[in-house]
């Protein structure tokens, strides 16, 4: 594939984002609105050498993540939300063992089995720590074709340069709409990969595990991972500003929502209303620190998601009571559009 701009999907951009991450082993199962992710691996996956298997169900595919993780390959599994919440203990199984693996969860509306209409009601589950134990991932949150590549590449090397999980927080708008895209040719970043289980001959054995029984493992294992985790903290909060100098009212959203946010910007600042908009790019670790500038000099804070309120809660401490924040959320599938949520801004734009 040419390094030129390509018409893709945005589920068609995350796996071949993945496959010129180095990712040669695929492993998911069929749930709506993700299926062109394992379709396209289908195809892609023997082109480059690689593997691709429809597993006979989520929990098998992240195990088969685990074991290909293991042996140090770059592995890959996508799915939708419920088809997430099936595969949290394996995931949590990864964190233990300090696994690489991308994990890409374009999602839906929930609870339950719900629809098939895009959501962002995962956060929680994507931030928080969905499987068992004290444990994060690195979340990433795309709300651009062009990022959801992008943001492809970048998990896989991160996965292998903390030696964690990643997971792409998308939804079924991003993953179904079609934009050109820019295949960037890129050298891949190698890591070397000496804990893996690639057979003992000649040196000793590797142990790859997450169950830790001696008196007092478990727990430095977990501050080992807390170490880590305190790092990523530092060195990888990704975030985008708009018009947020002279914001009175700054509203915050991530993915789908936050680019449905920014019509909604541009048409208040069109009406003479001072409004800023705080994209965060890393669900985790969140991005504190564009909050915290922002509520020295803002009167408001709104913040818009497709659920009944989960991001909100990261703003709330980030900003830490100096400024008032308001939630507007869609749960269930529903999509807002920039009209509503300019009269949305209207309504709670500062006064005076």
């Amino acid at each position: 594939m040419k390094d030129d701009k390509v018409l893709m999907k945005g589920n068609e951009a995350l796996a071949e984002g993945a496959i010129m991450a180095g990712c040669r082993c695929y492993f998911g199962y069929p749930i709506t609105p993700q299926n062109e992710i394992p379709e396209y691996m289908s195809r892609r996956m023997p082109e480059v050498g690689g593997v691709f298997v429809q597993s006979e169900s989520e929990v098998a595919a992240v195990n088969m993540v685990f074991g290909a993780s293991a042996c140090g390959k770059r592995a890959m599994t996508s799915s939708s939300s419920p088809g997430i919440s099936l595969k949290q203990e394996g995931i949590s199984y990864l964190a233990g063992a300090q696994l690489p693996a991308v994990i890409v969860n374009v999602q839906r509306g929930g609870p339950g089995l719900g629809n098939i209409s895009a959501s962002q009601a995962d956060y929680f589950q994507a931030t928080k720590g969905g499987g068992h134990g004290d444990y994060h991932m690195l979340v990433y949150a795309p709300s651009t074709v062009q990022e959801a590549f992008d943001l492809s590449v970048k998990s896989f090397e991160k996965a292998d340069e903390y030696r964690t999980p990643v997971m792409i927080l998308a939804d079924g708008v991003l993953g179904q709409m079609m934009e050109p895209v820019r295949v960037k040719k890129r050298r891949v970043r190698e890591f070397e990969k000496p804990w893996a289980l690639t057979g003992c001959k000649g040196r000793a054995p590797n142990v790859v595990k997450s169950l830790f029984m001696g008196e007092g493992e478990l727990e430095a294992r977990n501050f080992a991972l807390k170490k880590k985790y305190d790092k990523m903290r530092r060195k990888e909060t990704m975030f985008d500003e708009y018009m947020v100098d002279d914001a009175r009212l700054v509203v915050s959203a991530f993915g789908t929502a936050a680019r449905i946010a920014r019509s909604a910007v541009r048409a208040a600042r069109a009406e003479g209303m001072k409004v800023g908009l705080i994209r965060p790019v890393t669900l985790f670790p969140f991005p504190d620190a564009p909050f915290i500038g922002a509520a020295k000099r803002a009167k408001k804070f709104l913040v818009i998601e497709m659920n009944l309120g989960q991001m909100v809660e990261d703003v709330r401490l980030a900003v830490e009571g100096r400024r008032k924040v308001e939630f507007y959320g869609r749960p269930g599938g529903g999509v807002p559009t920039p009209g509503e949520l300019l009269k949305v801004m209207t309504k709670a734009y500062p006064k005076g």
